[in-house]
């Protein structure tokens, strides 16, 4: 039975916005019980098309020509004090960023309460008792505790099962979803992925499900619509679709997909550039939060990165990996070790040292002053350095040719590029004092897969011609496998297993890294619902109160009493390829 129907929708924008509409002559069906996957790239209306039957559209957004066919009622025409009366018993939304979504003042449980406070008339011990019900369905360990507790004091994929367990709490008929794992870990995609999958069969909830991940795609969808520039482009049933593409725009995107398959091998040189040994960080509560534990983000970190040669870093979220980062280009200071950057230490030599280390963020709009034109950020650093301001600005429109960026281009402000525009303005400023190390700290993560596949071919290319070294650290291994040499894997602060590229990725010897890889999902429908999958349990313990001895003992499904007393060292078991383990097995990967 068709559920939701769109009849050749059209949603007109504001007057001075880059095209007239959004969407145009859009048409797709929805039936109950089924899974239906919207895909494209940014600005290709597939959050437009989410609001647009939520009835959340902006400010001078309207619905120009077409219908919004929801169990026989057309949601465009409908009065706008009867929308609110759909959203939550018959139509609910899964944000993309939960934070956000939640409100940060109120205790998760008043919020979750709110849910049949507003819609139904239980008694306020009813809606306690199905408050805590709903977060125990969706899999959250401690639903008691996190009714008390507020949104910051639970993880992202938390925080995202409660957004999940609030949707779903009245039963609707039809559940949105607007890219809700985009910003979860590879393992914490996994398990909201199955909840969702198993909800939506329990219950015969339709999804439409919002992503611009194929992976994702493969793993969940019944049938996919892909979106360009406000069309549908192709639409059919998920195996057709990602098997045997019919549009040119379909087979770009999926060409443009990162797989767990590895470039030819590259020779290095023998100079070590990057050397980090025993480091250690510990954040240290002060002011109001003085009397909170402390966070040992790093624990005993060793590595060692050669000239020309990229280190990809994977692990959860509060494995450390940022703090790494941070550390090792003297934005954080560090409690224990040592850090050389071609020989030198630091912090004594930070100064120094900023001229042959730079970073490019994760998001390339928060680290641009909105308020300064980007050319004069990208030649704020050599003038700093004592350039002349001319050669300074000349130096940029070099690099903004050199990263893709048309130079005329300097005079604009952060908000007038798209995002990977945005990210390529990173890279150039991460540039312009030349340096030979360059850590990357999930540069690609916020990207469509083309304008991702774009950055990585970018930071590709610039290595090659200017002999750059690479700290290039992710939660896509896809996208680390295709760009490092060697990958370290990060657990809690510590290093679990490191190695080059093939011999980890195909033959990992740590079960994390096992579950790791076999949680990344794999853009062909056959192959992903074929392969064996190790998911995880439960989320990554506290930094605060992490477990003893090995630390991933208490989501290991091979952990002995050894492993709850010793603490495993880091030994090589073959050569070049090191793991912390009492009990590595050498497992195949295809």
């Amino acid at each position: 039975m068709t559920l939701l129907a769109l009849e050749r929708l059209t949603v007109a924008l504001p007057a001075g916005a880059d095209r007239p509409h959004a969407l145009v002559d859009v048409s797709l069906t929805l039936d109950a019980g089924e899974i239906l996957c919207v895909v494209g790239e940014s600005g290709s209306g597939k959050s437009i098309t989410a609001t647009t039957i939520m009835g959340l559209m902006a400010p001078g957004v309207r619905v120009a020509a077409g219908r919004v066919m929801f169990e026989g009622t057309d949601l465009a025409r409908l009065p706008a004090e009867a929308l609110p009366r759909l959203r939550g018993p018959r139509i609910a939304m899964v944000f993309q960023e939960p934070m956000t979504a939640l409100n940060p003042l109120m205790m998760v449980g008043d919020q979750l309460a709110e849910m049949w406070r507003t819609h139904t008339d239980l008694p306020a011990r009813d809606i306690a008792a199905r408050a805590r019900a709903a977060l125990a369905e969706v899999a959250l360990p401690d639903p008691d505790g996190a009714l008390r507790a507020y949104p910051h004091e639970l993880s992202g994929g938390q925080r995202q099962r409660v957004m999940i367990a609030m949707a779903l709490a009245l039963e609707p008929a039809l559940l949105i979803c607007d890219e809700p794992t985009t910003a979860l870990d590879v393992t914490t995609q996994a398990q909201i992925l199955r909840l969702i999958r198993e909800l939506q069969s329990r219950r015969g909830t339709a999804v439409l499900f919002i992503t611009h991940d194929f992976g994702v795609v493969a793993e969940i969808a019944d049938r996919v619509i892909v979106m360009q520039q406000g069309l549908v482009v192709e639409q059919g049933a998920a195996a057709q679709v990602l098997g045997a593409p019919a549009h040119d725009y379909t087979r770009r995107l999926l060409a443009a997909v990162p797989r767990l398959t590895a470039p030819a091998p590259r020779a290095i040189s023998a100079e070590p550039v990057l050397e980090i040994t025993g480091l250690s960080k510990t954040y240290r509560p002060a002011g109001l939060f003085r009397r909170r534990r402390e966070t040992r983000a790093l624990d005993g970190v060793t590595l060692t990165l050669r000239r020309g040669a990229t280190l990809g870093v994977v692990g959860e979220s509060g494995s450390g990996k940022s703090t790494l980062a941070r550390c090792a280009v003297g934005l954080l200071p560090f409690d224990a070790g040592t850090i050389r950057i071609e020989g030198r230490p630091l912090p004594g030599a930070r100064q120094a040292a900023a001229h042959c280390v730079q970073m490019v963020f994760q998001d390339p709009y928060a680290s641009l002053n909105p308020r300064r034109r980007v050319g004069d950020q990208v030649a704020q650093r050599p003038i700093a350095a004592g350039t002349g301001r001319d050669a300074a600005r000349a130096q940029a429109a070099e690099l903004f040719a050199l990263v893709g960026l048309d130079p005329a281009a300097l005079v604009r402000f952060p908000h007038e590029f798209s995002g990977g525009q945005r990210q390529r303005i990173g890279i150039a400023r991460a540039l312009a004092l030349r340096p030979k190390l360059i850590v990357c700290d999930e540069p690609v993560s916020a990207l469509d897969v083309s304008i991702q596949a774009q950055v990585i071919n970018l930071l590709d290319d610039l290595q090659e011609e200017f002999d750059l070294t690479y700290v290039f650290i992710a939660h896509d291994l896809s996208v680390v496998r295709h760009i490092s040499d060697r990958v370290a894997v990060m657990y809690l602060g510590k290093i679990v297993e490191v190695g080059d590229r093939v011999s980890l990725y195909e033959h990992p010897m740590h079960p994390y890294t096992h579950a790791l890889l076999s949680a990344v999902p794999v853009p062909d429908p056959d192959k992903e619902h074929a392969r064996e999958r190790i998911l995880l349990t439960g989320d990554v313990p506290s930094p605060l109160n992490p477990p003893p001895a090995c630390r991933f003992h208490t989501r290991c499904w091979k952990a002995q009493s050894l492993c709850t007393q010793v603490e495993p060292p880091l030994v090589e078991v073959q050569p070049g390829h090191e793991v912390a383990c009492h009990f590595p097995e050498e497992r195949v990967i295809v």
